[in-house]
């Protein structure tokens, strides 16, 4: 769970460089040839991973009080569909690569990081040699993550306050990760202000409506010395991913139970950088790559959203799912006063 929640781009990269999968030859091949198959193989999952983060930033369009607050442990989860498990992959586009025993040579249908190839595709890597010319390497391109991938979580705890009529402030994070090769912090801030507060005798209207802007950061680092398999110093994968939420919602205004939903705009990017040193041996050469190259991705577009919640004194559940790109349900344990 640990690292598809909080590290999920940066370990899909991490598995793209490990030695099992003969990356290393594939660097070797050229930079630009890496970069280009990173970038499609990593997208679908950093993009699923932009959509999980942004779910639960509300359960009601009745903002608090001044000085009411209420602490939220949320988990959410993108749902992944069959076209984000594979990708053309069009080796006219690449330098120095190619598939090896299939009928059309030049394009094929492989596995980005959520999914995987059954059976393996090898790829021919060529690259030219000064003692002895042009040499061939058989790469095994890597598969997903893990096998049988449905769904992208992430987990908060969560704050909100009521700061003054009609308007609250939110924050989100996940606790500070450092372990042995992880290292992670997330973090979220929103402002949610109720338009309803505006007109005359609100408390009679049935329902409330507000507007939300949120935005959420996560900044990771995973040090692959241990596990790239290739010889180098201080090799480690770095990524920031920064997004954007822009909700209208409406709720009941109900004692226990009530139902909430809205429409929204998602925009984010994400961005991973190889970095350190790497010494690729092909057995006849030694070649030293710095800081190989970096990724980005960017997503965007509009989202639906409904959900209930149920109220019991200072306890509060609440349940939702969001139609867009990447479809998302998520659950909140909520505890609040006023």
């Amino acid at each position: 769970m640990r690292k598809i929640t909080c590290i999920l781009l940066f370990f899909m990269a991490g598995h793209f460089v490990k030695a099992q999968n003969d990356i290393d030859a594939l660097l070797a091949a050229g930079i630009k040839d890496a970069q280009r198959f990173a970038t499609d193989y990593l997208k679908p999952g950093s993009d699923g991973l932009i959509y999980s983060m942004n779910a639960n930033w509300f359960n009601s369009g009745k903002v608090k009080p001044l000085g009411g607050f209420e602490i939220s442990v949320i988990a959410n989860a993108s749902l992944i569909n069959d076209d984000d498990k594979m990708f053309l992959m069009n080796t006219a586009d690449y330098d120095n690569v190619k598939f090896k025993n299939i009928t059309n040579p030049s394009s094929k249908m492989v596995a980005t990081v959520l999914g995987e190839n059954n059976p393996d595709v090898i790829v021919e890597v060529t690259y030219d040699d000064p003692i002895f010319g042009s040499y061939t390497e058989d790469v095994i391109l890597p598969n997903g993550i893990t096998e049988n991938l449905n769904m992208l979580p992430t987990a908060f705890i969560q704050g909100a306050i009521g700061i003054s009529k009609g308007t609250e402030i939110k924050a989100r994070f996940v606790p500070k990760i450092n372990t042995d090769d992880v290292e992670l912090g997330m973090y979220g801030v929103g402002l949610q202000h109720e338009f309803t507060n505006w007109l005359p005798a609100d408390k009679i209207w049935p329902i409330a409506v507000s507007g939300l802007v949120a935005y959420t950061h996560l900044d990771a680092n995973y040090d692959l010395t241990d596990s790239s398999g290739i010889d180098g110093d201080n090799q480690h994968l770095e990524n920031k991913t920064n997004t954007w939420l822009f909700q209208l919602i409406a709720s009941t205004k109900l004692p226990v139970i009530n139902f909430y939903g809205g429409i929204g705009y998602i925009s984010g990017k994400s961005e991973s950088d190889l970095l350190g040193t790497y010494r690729i041996s092909n057995g006849l050469q030694t070649k030293t790559i710095e800081d190989p190259f970096s990724v980005s991705s960017k997503a965007s577009g509009m989202r639906g959203s409904l959900g209930a919640r149920l109220k019991l004194g200072f306890f509060r559940l609440n349940a939702e799912y969001h139609l867009a790109e990447f479809d998302a349900f998520s659950v909140g344990i909520n505890f609040g006063f006023r």
